[in-house]
């Protein structure tokens, strides 16, 4: 079974990525080494969730906006290097708006972390990280950059 056939399986549907908001790559490939730029919960050139967790934004939604960030990877990664050619997951890195004292970090980024899981299978099991920042571009609540396995394709040119 294929990624897609596993996704398609879930009922999980990839949005369109996004655009980069500056001037760099979506997904830079290196090697066999996938690296994927910021991603925000944005879907349909829309930003969703605004604000701080523990404020304006209560920890359930966090964790939905953190799902909608792991889609925009997983559809970044479909885009370069596709994700049939998906080895693993390495690390997920996430950085996330909050009031002072607000604390629930692991339940948001289980948001990211369940869907890479369902979707993937064990080709989503990831190492991740977490920070909590004072302010994100566009007042996004939360943010992901991912470092991914690729298997080698053999158009690629051998070094």
């Amino acid at each position: 079974m294929t990624i897609r056939d596993l996704l398609a399986s879930k009922g999980i549907v990839l949005p369109s990525p996004p655009k980069p908001g500056g001037a760099y790559e979506a997904v830079r490939l290196l090697d066999r080494t996938a690296y994927v730029a910021i991603q925000f919960p944005i879907l349909d050139g829309k930003s969703l969730y605004r604000g701080r967790l523990g404020a304006e934004v209560t920890t359930e939604q966090g964790y939905e906006a953190a799902r909608l960030c792991a889609l925009n990877v997983l559809a970044q990664l479909d885009q370069l290097p596709g994700l049939d050619r998906l080895a693993g997951l390495n690390r997920v890195d996430a950085q996330m708006q909050t009031v002072e004292g607000w604390n629930d970090f692991p339940r948001v980024l289980d948001g990211a972390s369940h869907l890479f899981l369902d979707a993937l299978g064990d080709v989503g099991k990831h190492a991740r990280t977490l920070y909590g920042v004072e302010r994100l571009p566009g007042n996004a609540v939360i943010a992901l950059t991912v470092t991914a396995t690729i298997v080698p394709d053999s158009r690629d040119r051998a070094d």
